[in-house]
């Protein structure tokens, strides 16, 4: 059972630990456990669409795509109306760690429902396996490619940022969540093509932010 809890925790965890980690300026304990308890939070409203949007139908594995459409939005809500207007929130690598600290945060209670409140066939441990090499990179590529774009459009004077920091992440969780249903190596391809996608744009920002020599940019939207 340890070993379960061990898989269940340890990926999400070891992801947010290196991006927490690679930023140059951390961000304030506080707000980063604030983040990532809005992340939890946004476990209810979803839960409660995706229950009537997929789950009510006969064949809810073929809308499984919706979840996408209902759970980017959701991340990309506390990004823009809670993130946005804090005074930490002051270069382009704070809106890559915050969005993955939302998609993280969601995932973690996500996974403990999978791993240990779902009525399944298949043993806690193997759930816990396969979701830490599938579902829990996802969700972090998702936070880092939307936070890739929100810090385009908030410190950058890029309008279109702002709908591809929605529309990007919400797009390759349908697609993602459509190809579990598909063939095997498609679904393997299309992940590692994303994670290398979010570890580019990590990157991207991580070096820009090395030739800074104060963190604070001047904002370009109030």
């Amino acid at each position: 059972m340890e070993l379960v809890y061990i898989i269940t925790f340890s990926p999400s965890f070891l992801i947010l630990g290196y991006i927490y980690f690679s930023d140059r300026y951390k961000e304030p304990l506080l707000l980063v456990l604030s983040t990532f308890l809005l992340g939890h939070i946004l476990c209810i409203p979803a839960g409660i669409l995706n229950g009537y949007f997929i789950f009510s139908s006969n064949t809810p594995e073929k809308l499984s795509f919706i979840a996408g459409l209902v759970e980017e939005p959701l991340k990309f809500s506390v990004l823009y109306f809670f993130i946005r207007k804090r005074k930490m929130f002051d270069e382009p690598m704070d809106a890559i760690v915050y969005g993955t600290l939302i998609s993280l945060g969601f995932a973690t209670l996500e996974n403990i429902e999978y791993v240990f409140l779902s009525n399944q066939e298949i043993p806690s441990i193997i759930i816990a396996f396969i979701r830490a090499f599938t579902a829990i990179p996802l969700h972090a590529c998702c936070g880092i490619i939307m936070g890739y774009y929100f810090g385009l459009y908030y410190f950058r004077p890029e309008k279109s940022s702002l709908i591809k920091s929605l529309i990007v992440p919400t797009g390759i969780h349908c697609l993602y969540n459509y190809l579990t249903n598909a063939n095997t190596l498609y679904f393997a391809l299309f992940l590692i093509a994303v994670i290398i996608f979010a570890a580019k744009l990590h990157r991207k920002v991580k070096n820009e932010q090395k030739g800074k020599l104060f963190e604070a940019e001047n904002r370009l939207r109030n």
